[in-house]
């Protein structure tokens, strides 16, 4: 099944602009002050629009010491599969101390599960996988998609692949500014019977060929955005479904405002919509609504 009626989110303790991240993280921004005051009220503002919908979401909070700015997106760290949930190598340093102080609190959900794959112990070869940030997941087809980078190594995607029985999809994608886009799900996003991909984004040639044939091949309608969409988040988006069984497209307010009708109505053949203003988190995290969102397989 593509889509999840279980989600996870971490509640932030010590937001802020993580110059760890920023590194290779060119959406991010190092402006403004209250940043977590900001955030928890934006966060706040995304578990209520998502509980109104129906969306059943497991709320986990984090500490302030150590302090971990980026919290706030446990999609990096932890994928839940069925049967399986896997632990991933962060690049950031203060990143690793994530799952380190979160972990325990997930015990009722991961204790259920029956196999663990800690990937971690790449983190010392500097080898890195960042979950469903790295990699989009084609989960009814099990395709994976990736564009390297480096927070997403070839060989441990490949790996990792094998591990969840799903076909790599690897290629090269730049930003705006020419520089390798950190993460695959800032531009793309797979749904029930849509896919929505920053094709520009693409390097063009075998890698844009690939992508598109790939989803072409699975039946899906591609919906492609551009790279000032991209760059507002619209990438960032994520197809889940509530306890009716309901679907809705999860995005911010600004990657909304950032499609046009054409798009959202090709979106809406799967589901409603579901937004809120995330401005302060999008600039100093650099991620958006789908990175806050971690889906639960059980």
């Amino acid at each position: 099944m593509q889509t999840s009626n279980h989600l996870l989110m971490v509640e932030p303790a010590a937001f802020g602009y993580n110059r760890e991240t920023a590194v290779n993280n060119l959406f991010q921004q190092a402006t403004g002050e209250n940043l977590q005051e900001k955030a928890l009220a934006e966060w706040n503002g995304m578990l209520d629009a998502l509980r109104e919908n129906r969306v059943r979401v497991t709320v986990i909070k984090d500490s302030t010491h150590p302090p971990t700015p980026d919290a706030i997106f446990p999609n990096n760290w932890i994928s839940f599969h069925p049967g399986r949930y896997i632990l991933y190598p962060m690049f950031a340093e203060n990143r690793r101390l994530e799952p380190k102080k979160l972990l325990t609190s997930l015990e009722l959900i991961t204790n259920a599960i029956e196999h663990k794959t800690d990937l971690r112990s790449y983190e010392q070869a500097g080898i890195f996988l960042e979950g469903t940030g790295s990699m989009v997941l084609d989960r009814a087809h099990k395709i994976a998609y990736a564009c390297r980078s480096a927070r997403t190594h070839e060989s441990l995607f490949r790996d990792c692949c094998g591990i969840i029985g799903f076909r790599p999809v690897i290629f090269d994608a730049i930003d705006a500014s020419g520089q390798a886009v950190y993460h695959t799900n800032v531009m793309m996003s797979i749904g029930k019977s849509v896919a929505v991909v920053c094709l520009d984004a693409i390097t063009p040639g075998i890698d844009r060929h690939t992508v598109t044939t790939s989803i072409e091949a699975s039946g899906l309608t591609l919906v492609s955005i551009t790279l000032e969409q991209m760059h507002a988040f619209a990438g960032n988006m994520l197809l889940v479904r509530n306890t009716a069984d309901a679907c809705f497209w999860v995005m911010s307010d600004r990657a909304y405002q950032s499609l046009t009708e054409s798009q959202l109505q090709a979106l809406s053949v799967d589901g409603g919509f579901i937004h809120a203003p995330l401005q302060h988190i999008e600039d100093a995290g650099g991620g958006s609504a789908r990175c806050m969102l971690a889906e639960i397989f059980a």
